[in-house]
């Protein structure tokens, strides 16, 4: 019975696409910034906790660290406002209105003031009754009216989420709610966290659908300040890349949720690596830290140029996991423009750095090439380096080695990335 629904649901939605389609020109390549929820939460007790709770002064103090800080000339502008933002009902007229002792100058007033910065606001709804915090949520018959306050209030971003909604009431909000969003006129990069609540695979989500209706959604859990957290969707992500891989690409991606480098649970190491495995996967860099005494060790991870450079490559290729050792060395390669690539070689082990040696050839690049090979973390650059040298890296106990390589001579064919059956190789781009 329940397959039956389900085909109804994706031909339902196959014969709306035509109007469905989002075709708004935005997130070209993955959203940067910062976003309250994983750090702040729904903290709204402002009496006891001033300088952490969800307030417009949070935001305005956040906006200024992008802005001063070196973040924006980086790429980070949005600025994110997640759950609890708002009064616990709507207004006389049905719209929803910020939290009055919170945000006491309104969103308007905030989001001109981000603007101002040359940032960006987003912010959060919920397309159910409540959103997952308690406040009020986005129900069908509100979506237009709420696409158009966000429109009036000068939001460029919306992340809607699903709680407290039914199957059926997501694939039908999701959708109108990018029509709504388009039907205003301004430009609002639309998140979606509507395949999260339907188990992230199909049948149940249908990824060619979801990428002309989302600019991005959310996959999988939310993220916890843990490195078991940062390994969960690392697992899942890569378990489930032949469904997620091509479904990505400009103005669609996949969300593995926010950075939480800067925070509590993850080692030197381990910020290192969910880094540079973001960046293989195409993701979105939200960060979700206190960037008013953010580290400077955090601070240098999440400001690496050549990390941004690759994360924000413009052909938009997701990278895959090519090599699962059993010495529990993993590798990963995203193909770039230009011909260049970008490698991981990532330590799942607990007890010492490892000494793992492969070479290009191992890892299906092409015969007879020779690469100009950069340490993305060092900045240095190593050597030239042809297909068939051998050549070793040592790899920390849950961390990355990361190389960006650019081709110096290639072989005269040229080869381009094909769709494989798991297992195959996956070779980087050509162009």
């Amino acid at each position: 019975m329940e397959a039956v629904v389900l085909s109804g649901l994706a031909l339902a939605l196959a014969l709306a696409l035509p109007s469905v389609a989002l075709e708004n020109g935005l997130a070209r390549t993955p959203p940067m910034g910062w976003m309250s929820w994983e750090r702040f939460r729904c903290n709204v007790d402002c009496q006891a906790d001033p300088l952490n709770c969800i307030s417009e002064q949070l935001f305005f103090d956040m906006a200024d660290r992008l802005a001063e800080d070196g973040w924006r000339e980086l790429g980070y502008e949005y600025i994110n406002i997640d759950d609890c933002w708002s009064a616990k009902q709507r207004d006389a007229a049905g719209q929803l209105v910020p939290d009055p002792k919170r945000f006491p100058s309104g969103i308007k007033a905030l989001a001109d003031y981000v603007h101002s910065r040359g940032l960006k606001l987003g912010i959060y709804g919920d397309l159910g009754v409540f959103t997952c915090g308690g406040y009020p949520g986005t129900m069908l018959e509100h979506v237009q009216q709420d696409a158009q306050t966000f429109a009036a209030w000068g939001v460029d971003m919306l992340k809607l989420d699903g709680c407290y909604s039914s199957a059926e009431e997501q694939a039908k909000g999701y959708p109108e709610m990018a029509r709504a969003l388009n039907a205003t006129g301004r430009p609002i990069v639309y998140s979606c966290s509507w395949p999260a609540y339907q188990g992230g695979l199909p049948p149940k989500v249908n990824y060619t659908i979801l990428a002309e209706i989302c600019n991005l959604w959310r996959n999988y859990d939310d993220i916890q300040d843990s490195w078991d957290s940062v390994l969960s969707i690392v697992d899942w992500f890569f378990a489930n890349q032949d469904v997620l891989q091509p479904a990505a690409g400009p103005g669609h991606w996949n969300d593995p949720d926010m950075l939480i480098i800067g925070n509590f649970g993850l080692s030197y190491e381990q910020s290192r690596s969910q880094m540079a495995l973001w960046t293989v996967m195409a993701a979105p860099l939200l960060m979700s830290t206190d960037l008013r005494t953010i580290s400077p060790s955090a601070k240098e991870i999440l400001q690496n140029r050549l990390m941004i450079q690759i994360n924000q490559d413009p052909l938009g290729i997701q990278g895959r996991r090519i090599v699962k050792e059993k010495s529990h060395i993993e590798v990963f390669l995203r193909p770039l423009s230009q011909a260049a690539s970008a490698l991981v070689f990532f330590s799942r082990r607990t007890d010492m750095p490892f000494h793992y040696t492969t070479s290009l050839a191992k890892l299906h690049f092409p015969e007879d090439a020779v690469y100009e090979v950069q340490d993305v973390f060092v900045g240095k650059i190593i050597g030239a380096l042809k297909t068939a040298d051998n050549f070793s890296v040592v790899i920390n106990p849950s961390g990355v080695v990361m190389w960006y390589l650019r081709p110096m001579a290639l072989p005269v064919q040229p080869w381009h990335v094909r769709h494989q059956a798991p297992g195959e190789g996956f070779r980087p781009t050509l162009l």
